[in-house]
């Protein structure tokens, strides 16, 4: 079957471009300008799968004026960063992405509060020391998601999965917005990873990078300026320039049109639409520092989902109320202020009660529910807890026993909570110095007694605050502090009647016979650990406390 294809290329103020491409034998096709910026030509071609890409006169200022330039379409939906081209496929005479058929599309996901959020790194979740396999791709990251399901995980949240340049990155300088990173599999691998993590009953979240692009992004060669800030964004914050920043001021008054405003949120609805996500993680909203249009792209993902829920995510670091609704544009910000004050707490060097209750009650920091912030002990960016406690000389037998505290601050507390992939057994290497180094993380922990205890205490939190509605709610209140031997307890609750008690000794030393007064009231209480029901007099609760632990009672 053979059909009229059309190429196009938005590129408004440049005065000439033609395609190439293998249906051509490489040689040039003219393209026509209209009044709408459009560069377009038309082509009769079969179906089949051809390589492209466009010649341009360039306006960008680092060539020569006018000097042709070859570029990959910004919106090509598969690249070949070798051969410097892009790919389409046409199929019964038309542009496909690929032939993959959704299979799991019905089945229901879990609401926004209900979520346990597990950060990935699809080149590093799996190999590894115990693996002769190179490994890191898609299809083998499904072969580990009945592991996460087993852990209680409901939501996965990649790493950026776009085309960047090279083999191996985090991913944050993104070249290519609608094409999938190809060392980690083909588009429709990861449709498969997507579908598969559905099958589950998980929802998958993606890193959308916003901000910047990397230096030969299509855009950059084209016309720099158009697209991008002349100079940095904020010149007083060198610390945070990671490449050529998106221009979301400029406004073509000729055409009436925002071009990165445009450009972006044509990529948003792409990836919704395409490729069934359920949220997005906005990386580095601080810098981008445009809620107007972060409203708007936020409204661009959501309009254009399944009738499923969504969720919009801010990294803004520090984190602030005013990125989440309903004064700011997005659901939900990552708490950067929970890592920043509980692992120093976890760790032994401080003890500052209103720290603490700001971070496990965000409400006091502005935020309207628990939905709107992200709780973690470690991300990415943010070394793992274990590595946190060795730099402070705590190994062994005394660093899991913190390690289960954290854990149970982080599933207890007000807020979203997030795992950093192999937190959950204690993994404990450094996080990368360059982001062009791989670091498999160490399945091999596993195998030890003490990690996969660790892992069971994970499973066990989860579950409880997945099936108790009291850790889904906005509701907390701290009923007992005593700064002097660095205890607080708090009681989280639903109105539907259930109640969760959390007692935490942050002592180095085991408290014993001491009396937790104004301990909430309830038929029956169960300590949720041993199961055994525990009896509340009239002047509270007398428990013991070894260092460094939570209790959890649960409402029978």
């Amino acid at each position: 079957m053979s059909a009229v294809i059309e190429f196009k290329l938005f590129a408004p103020r440049n005065n000439q471009a033609s395609l190439i491409g293998s249906f051509s034998d490489w040689q040039e096709t003219p393209m026509k300008k209209g009044k709408d910026g459009y560069f377009s030509t038309q082509l009769n071609l079969e179906d089949g799968i051809y390589q492209y890409k466009f010649r341009v006169q360039t306006k960008s200022p680092n060539f020569s004026a006018d000097e042709w330039v070859e570029v990959i379409d910004p919106y090509a939906t598969d690249v070949n960063e070798q051969e410097k081209v892009g790919i389409l496929q046409i199929k019964d005479g038309k542009r496909i992405v690929d032939t993959y058929v959704w299979q799991h599309d019905d089945i229901p996901l879990p609401e926004n509060q209900a979520l346990v959020i597990y950060e990935m790194h699809i080149a590093d979740f799996t190999g590894g020391e115990v693996d002769s396999n190179k490994r890191g791709k898609y299809l083998d990251a499904i072969e580990k998601l009945d592991y996460l399901r087993d852990l209680g995980i409901n939501a996965v949240e990649l790493m950026p999965v776009n085309e960047y340049p090279g083999d191996y990155s985090w991913g944050y300088k993104v070249r290519h917005f609608f094409a999938t990173e190809s060392s980690y599999g083909s588009t429709a691998d990861l449709k498969r990873f997507i579908d598969e993590c559905h099958s589950r009953g998980m929802r998958v979240f993606m890193d959308g990078i916003y901000n910047h692009t990397d230096e030969e992004c299509p855009l950059m060669l084209i016309d720099r300026n158009y697209w991008y800030y002349e100079h940095m964004h904020y010149p007083e914050d060198p610390d945070n320039y990671w490449g050529p920043e998106f221009n979301y001021d400029n406004y073509d008054e000729k055409l009436d049109v925002k071009p990165a405003w445009q450009y972006v949120g044509d990529v948003v609805r792409f990836w919704v639409q395409e490729y069934h996500i359920d949220g997005i993680r906005f990386d580095a909203v601080r810098q981008l520092a445009n809620f107007e249009f972060l409203h708007w792209l936020a409204q661009q993902a959501k309009k254009n989902t399944a009738p499923k829920p969504f969720y919009n995510i801010a990294e803004h670091i520090p984190d602030t109320s005013k990125v989440t609704t309903p004064e700011g544009p997005l659901d939900a910000c990552w708490h950067e202020s929970f890592h920043y004050f509980i692992v120093p707490h976890v760790c032994g060097e401080k003890f500052e009660l209103d720290h603490l209750k700001q971070v496990l009650d965000p409400s006091q920091q502005g935020y309207k529910t628990g939905r709107n912030v992200i709780n973690y002990l470690a991300t990415h960016d943010r070394e793992h807890l274990f590595r946190e406690l060795g730099n402070r000389g705590i190994f062994d037998e005394a660093a899991f026993t913190r390690a289960k505290l954290a854990a149970a601050l982080l599933m207890t507390a007000m807020g979203i909570p997030m795992l950093w992939m192999g937190e959950e057994f204690g993994e404990h290497k450094r996080k990368s110095e360059s982001v062009t180094q791989p670091k498999k993380i160490a399945w091999n922990l596993l195998q030890k007694d003490e990690n996969r205890d660790l892992w069971q205490y994970y499973q066990q939190l989860i579950t409880l605050r997945k099936h108790n509605l009291a850790l889904q709610s906005d509701n907390i209140k701290f009923f007992h502090e005593d700064a002097d031997a660095k205890l607080l307890a708090y009681v989280r609750w639903h109105h539907q009647g259930s109640k969760v008690v959390v007692v935490v000794n942050f002592n180095e030393q085991k408290i014993t016979n001491y009396c937790i007064a104004n301990f909430p009231n309830a038929e029956h209480w169960q300590d949720w650990f041993t199961h055994a029901e525990v009896e509340v007099g009239q002047d509270g609760l007398v428990t013991n406390l070894q260092p460094y632990t939570a209790k959890i009672y649960i409402n029978q």
